[in-house]
């Protein structure tokens, strides 16, 4: 059999060019959706709490994020200019190039208006109030019909009215429904989580920090926001907790034990 002549056949020679070209367009294809899920992929947040705006940039880039200021709220203790809060959350997972906006500690207190939760379920009134730069404090159950349905706002054991003026950073203590068929919430386990984070995590499952306990590496708030929580009681082992229990958090900077966790 002539090789040559049968390369030279016009018809031979078309079905090699086009499936030639029908494997240069599958390897196209295939390199071109590579790119496409990597550029897609899903990355972790990271955790921006205690940094300046300067150090959270430097960060957010390594990670493939970027942030921008979206609001300030004011904490007497912490360090002035430093990311307060954060959305979405440390440890959220997002597309490369998502857009974090910080809440950044002010120099000065600023004053805000008390918004109107009630009738709000409880993560509604908790986004509220991170909006007007106010802070969730204690989760009271009583019984309703509605499970985590807001029934009164307070402020220092004293229901407080929408519209007052209060400093930010203020804590405020929600009365939330809790009907009887929904009493339980499962605990969420916040070890290896810095303290903001933890707390937060702990309000998400209905539950209350009753107590904080620091290491005595951590000796001022900044160094409380950078703290991370070695030991919860009760575990998450415990599985379930009736909605509105407490959890203990201890918290270390020592650099041994967070790498231990």
């Amino acid at each position: 059999m002539d090789i040559k002549a049968i390369l030279n056949n016009w018809i031979v020679r078309n079905l090699l060019l086009a499936v030639a070209a029908v494997l240069v367009i599958v390897l196209a294809v295939n390199i071109f959706l590579g790119a496409v899920t990597r550029h897609n992929k899903e990355i972790i947040v990271p955790d921006f709490t205690n940094l300046s705006f300067e150090e959270a940039q430097f960060e957010a880039a390594s990670a493939g994020v970027c942030v921008e200021i979206g609001d300030s709220v004011y904490v007497r203790r912490m360090k002035k200019g430093a990311v307060f809060a954060q959305n979405p959350k440390a440890g959220s997972h997002v597309k490369k190039g998502r857009r974090v906006l910080l809440t950044i500690n002010a120099k000065t207190a600023k004053q805000v208006s008390m918004p109107s939760l009630v009738g709000l379920s409880m993560r509604q009134a908790k986004s509220e109030l991170m909006a007007k730069g106010l802070s969730l404090g204690r989760l009271v159950y009583v019984n309703d019909i509605a499970t985590n349905n807001v029934l009164r706002q307070l402020y220092n054991n004293h229901e407080i009215r929408p519209g007052i003026k209060l400093d930010s950073g203020s804590p405020i203590d929600l009365v939330v429904g809790l009907n009887s068929s929904e009493g339980t919430t499962y605990v969420p386990d916040v070890v290896g989580m810095k303290y903001l984070r933890a707390v937060d995590a702990v309000h998400d499952n209905s539950l209350n920090v009753v107590r904080l306990v620091f290491d005595k590496d951590v000796r001022n708030y900044s160094d409380s926001l950078n703290a991370v929580v070695y030991e919860q009681r009760p575990s998450s082992a415990i599985g379930a907790l009736s909605k509105g229990a407490g959890i203990s958090l201890y918290l270390t900077t020592n650099p041994e034990k967070v790498a231990a966790l």
